[in-house]
């Protein structure tokens, strides 16, 4: 467990109470925020479920102030699930959308990162940099070597997302040994905006902070973009390679290994 402000704490989940909250969590943002749905979504109950939920493991930010019993301590999540984890489970979450297999070939160890979201009250500060240190002692412990999951775009019209799902394609692509792609019944090209008429700004603008952050920190994305309508977004794929990523970050991870040490 990390303890940052004396209220804000980040572990793994650790009981069914820690679940919940997360899955209401979860509601708040995918479902009443976003529009979002799926089969398993407890409307009743609030509850942003699915059939992943029991073999992931749940990053939790906890606020300490917040009441438990009524699911209100959960103020940010991140689903994890290594590479031994999915195998035992039969696949990997993304694996409904893209084909995984270079980076299941690689050899590397690897963990699929998603349901990523944070509380309204708890945006702009310092919520997602918490769950990020938590993130970085989860792959320093079990020595993670490429880390990826399914990002995503509010809304299903891609001309909209045209200028940044573009950029994203001609400047960020994976490299050929880690580029995973969409399937081929579900592909969306990303490649819509011509390189030389890309309106970086634009683009920017249009982006989701998740995503520019990854992008900022040496992350890729993999070919083509996939609608996914019941959730009301569209996704692209994202992938950092730890061996590879960006100074800033690897001075990061190197900075958290040293305090360990």
């Amino acid at each position: 467990m990390i303890s940052y402000e004396p209220y804000l704490q980040v572990r793994l989940a650790r009981d069914e109470q820690d679940l919940l909250a997360a899955q209401r969590l979860r509601y708040t943002v995918f479902v009443e925020e976003l529009g979002g749905s799926g089969a398993l979504v407890d409307h009743d109950r609030r509850l942003e479920r699915d059939e992943f939920d029991p073999v992931f493991e749940h990053l939790i930010l906890v606020d300490t102030r917040r009441d438990a019993a009524a699911l209100e301590h959960v103020v940010g999540v991140y689903r994890l699930l290594t590479g031994e984890q999915a195998a035992a489970f039969g696949r990997f979450y993304s694996e409904g959308e893209y084909d995984l297999g270079p980076l299941k070939r690689s050899g590397r160890r690897l963990v699929e990162l998603g349901r990523s979201c944070v509380h309204p009250d708890f945006r702009g500060g310092t919520a997602m940099f918490h769950l990020w240190n938590g993130l970085a002692d989860y792959v320093l412990e079990r020595e993670i070597e490429i880390m990826f999951g399914v990002a995503s775009f509010h809304g299903t019209d891609v001309e909209a997302l045209k200028m940044p799902l573009s950029y994203l394609h001609h400047n960020h692509l994976a490299p050929e040994a880690l580029r995973v792609r969409v399937l081929p019944e579900h592909f969306q090209t990303m490649n819509l905006v011509p390189a030389d008429q890309i309106d970086r700004r634009a683009a920017m603008v249009g982006t989701p902070a998740l995503i520019k952050a990854y992008i900022r920190l040496g992350g890729f994305v993999g070919e083509g973009a996939f609608i996914d309508r019941p959730f009301n977004t569209t996704d692209v794929c994202l992938l950092m390679d730890t061996a590879a990523m960006s100074e800033k970050h690897k001075g990061f991870y190197t900075r958290k290994f040293e305090a360990k040490a």
